[in-house]
């Protein structure tokens, strides 16, 4: 029986065992498959917290539907029926500017305008902002195909004022990441394709929206059953995603609370030395580590693969989940939440109403905030301790929404060094680290600092790595 050892129990490592028992199955194969992991329990950045009536997601609290993976592991774990819509299709996004929330235009799409009546009256931008936007259409497209960062690109395609109050804070809530530093191609490869394929973002975008109603359409047609929104999350929390892999697996076996010390080639596969004095021999190694870690594990293996992978950079972030009595809450939160230019100086990035975006999670006399701390600015902050952070995002709400009152729940979780960051020349580098790993067979590297940050891309990517795996033993 050959045996496959995934170092990592993030939803990368248990998908690729997901998917490897699954395939393996199909072709009528037996695996021995085991999984390491550094933490107690398994699920990596997805912790789902249950109390007092709050639903508290500590890392990542929803998917893309653009981007099916996620929905069709969902679908194929049974939990069709556990999928979540927000509240309505597309709620409002507000943003901070000269201490005042401002509405996002409507039919901004990520940056993107594609309604220029809500944009000519916004008050979010001035007169000449508004102008710079629309004459997107007529910026002829970039005849250089090298790579760019974000914050060139945006003010090239958008302006300046574009890339500060909208595009700037929304990556950064996103990504905790700056724009300008941020690989255009890697980060958000979808724009590049509009430039290339359109000459415009508000062109292809317009035209992107026309294939979706059609889908919508169809869709209705076929009389789906479940909603579908733009964001998607599950009832009962992300957590029931990883409960639900590992009720799938349980012939996998999962060491917990060790690392892998050293990783050798051996004639015959791969030796690994772990934390806890354990040596396993394994025919094929998955790393799903962040990028850094991974470095660690391979250095003694192989040094230029170590040096490629610790080049990729990560941010440390902090989401700070409070939870008020409604009667005590003035603002009528009207909305998903808002997000924060760098240019205002605040000490949080963004805020998520998450109550009022997500049902069933807050009690009904209740309302559930989220906020995000840290990121490529104010990575310092993630290191205050709890009271501090807790007064700190009080403040801040206190000043922007007129909060002031005591939190009924308060749950932080940090995030160091969890966030990577997809500089420019990243696509160079991921081309680089996969030439330098297909040296090693039966040596595979996936994760989310490499194709995409989100759950379906390391759902993706793990269906990727679970094939290539079977079809190589």
């Amino acid at each position: 029986m050959k045996k496959v050892v995934i170092i990592g129990g993030g939803i990368s490592g248990l998908s690729t065992a997901y998917f490897l028992t699954e395939l393996a199955r199909e072709e009528g194969e037996a695996l021995d498959i085991t999984i390491v992991d550094k933490k107690d329990s398994p699920g990596g950045n997805i912790i789902t917290v249950r109390e007092g009536g709050f639903l508290i997601e500590g890392g990542p609290d929803c998917f893309l539907s653009e981007k099916p993976w996620a929905m069709a592991l969902c679908k194929r774990l049974g939990m069709e029926d556990s999928l979540l819509a927000t509240t309505t299709a597309r709620g409002k996004t507000y943003v901070l500017s000269k201490g005042k929330l401002h509405l996002l235009p409507e039919g901004v799409i990520l940056m993107v305008p594609t309604k220029m009546v809500p944009l000519l009256f916004s008050s979010l931008l001035t007169m000449w902002g508004k102008i710079r936007m629309g004459l997107e259409m007529f910026v002829p497209k970039r005849k250089s195909t090298e790579d760019e960062t974000l914050g060139s690109f945006v003010r090239r395609r958008l302006g300046k004022e574009a890339l500060d109050k909208i595009a700037g804070p929304l990556v950064a809530g996103v990504h905790g990441g700056d724009p300008e530093t941020m690989s255009i191609k890697s980060s958000f490869p979808k724009f590049v394709e509009m430039e290339e394929n359109y000459g415009s973002l508000i062109k292809g975008m317009i035209a992107k929206m026309k294939l979706m109603k059609g889908s919508a359409r169809q869709g209705q047609a076929k009389k789906s059953a479940k909603p579908v929104t733009m964001f998607m999350t599950i009832k009962n929390g992300l957590g029931d995603i990883v409960d639900t892999l590992l009720g799938k697996i349980k012939e996998t076996k999962i060491i917990k609370a060790t690392t892998v010390d050293n990783l050798t080639k051996d004639t015959d596969g791969y030796t690994l030395k772990l934390s806890n004095d354990e040596t396993l021999k394994a025919d094929a190694v998955v790393i799903s580590t962040p990028a850094y870690a991974t470095s660690a594990i391979v250095k003694s293996m192989d040094g230029s693969l170590s040096e490629k992978l610790d080049t990729i950079p990560y941010v440390s972030t902090a989401t700070v989940s409070i939870g008020f009595k409604r009667a005590d809450i003035a603002h009528p939160m009207d909305g998903f939440g808002f997000v924060i230019p760098k240019s205002e100086g605040r000490k949080i990035m963004a805020t998520s109403w998450v109550s009022k975006k997500w049902a069933g999670r807050a009690p009904e006399d209740c309302v559930l905030i989220r906020c995000f701390v840290g990121g490529a600015f104010d990575q310092d902050l993630v290191e205050l301790n709890d009271d501090e952070i807790k007064a700190m995002v009080l403040s801040e709400l206190k000043s922007i929404m007129g909060i002031d009152a005591e939190p009924v729940i308060c749950k932080i979780f940090r995030w160091r060094r969890a966030m990577p960051q997809y500089t420019v020349g990243h696509e160079g580098r991921v081309a680089e680290i996969a030439e330098l790993t297909d040296k090693h067979e039966g040596l595979y590297i996936t994760g989310s600092a490499f194709r995409g940050i989100g759950i379906s891309d390391n759902v993706r990517e793990a269906e990727a790595v679970a094939e290539r795996v079977l079809e190589r033993l």
